[in-house]
């Protein structure tokens, strides 16, 4: 949620989902990164996974209220985004495109108020969609919506919703997803005895299918340089992490993921490699 509103409807349960979800991963990814005055930044990265390798190049130019980032991937795909702030008073347009795909192209626009929040994205092609968002409140509770319209179909694509609650040292929040089918319900508390570091806990349930699912997990501030995670599922998926500021701006990542379930298989390690002078 940002200071001044109830913030963007993906903001709904991020802090939850980032405690659980973010820089987990089994692939080995180095990423080397510069920044000049002039405002230009150039990002060098290159991820094995598997047995592949792939790699991209991505460039930053930020002048006054607008960002420009260009990527240009192994895969010969080439990515353009431009993010304009306050164009006018709380009010923010993102242009995007992803070359060779030419249909790619969107527009988003993105305007905040003391108690609302508001989106509105449309796909530049002859059968575009429509991506609306709507979120009302406040910083400390926020209701929201969200749906994507086809045109060429009439028909909805998406519609969600859901409700948050955050505090200084909590969050809870619930979001209706998959057109009703599924729900997922997560509350996170920060306790002063992880140092920072914070508890959460997510049961989600699909309706069509009744599965459900329950994932635990916690954060552990270590020292100003180290942050430990960890995290489990009643499916027995077992996985943590462990975060290093090697430098003010450089970390070293490395998590594994385990399934207890099947003992005889060996766990998955990745590790993620961010250098910046």
């Amino acid at each position: 949620m940002n200071g001044k509103g109830p913030g963007l409807f993906s903001d709904i349960g991020k802090q939850g989902r980032d405690l659980l979800f973010k820089d987990y991963s089994n692939d080995q990814k180095l990423t080397i990164a510069s920044f000049s005055d002039t405002g230009v930044g150039l990002n060098s990265t290159v991820v094995k996974r598997g047995g592949l390798y792939t790699g991209d190049v991505a460039a930053q130019y930020k002048h006054k209220n607008s960002v420009l980032d260009f990527k240009f991937d192994t895969e010969s795909n080439i990515s353009s985004v431009l993010t304009v702030t306050d164009i006018l008073p709380s009010t923010h347009v993102i242009a995007s495109l992803r070359l060779p795909d030419y249909n790619s192209g969107k527009l988003e626009v993105q305007h905040f108020h003391e108690h609302a929040t508001f989106t509105t994205a449309f796909s530049l092609n002859k059968s575009p969609s429509v991506d609306i968002s709507a979120t009302l409140g406040t910083p400390h509770i926020a209701f929201g919506a969200e749906a994507s319209y086809l045109t060429n179909s009439g028909l909805f694509a998406k519609y969600n919703a859901g409700v948050s609650v955050p505090k200084a040292d909590s969050n809870v929040s619930a979001i209706l997803a998959d057109k009703g089918d599924s729900v997922r319900v997560a509350y996170l508390h920060r306790f002063e005895q992880l140092n920072g570091g914070a508890v959460v806990g997510e049961i989600s349930r699909k309706f069509s299918t009744n599965e459900n699912t329950l994932t635990v997990g916690c954060s552990y501030v270590v020292d100003s340089q180290t942050v430990v995670k960890a995290k489990l599922n009643n499916h027995g998926n077992l996985g943590a992490l462990l975060q290093h500021q090697l430098t003010p701006k450089s970390f070293l990542t490395i998590s594994g993921a385990f399934d207890t379930n099947a003992l005889a298989n060996y766990p998955k390690f990745g590790l993620a490699l961010f250098l910046k002078p």
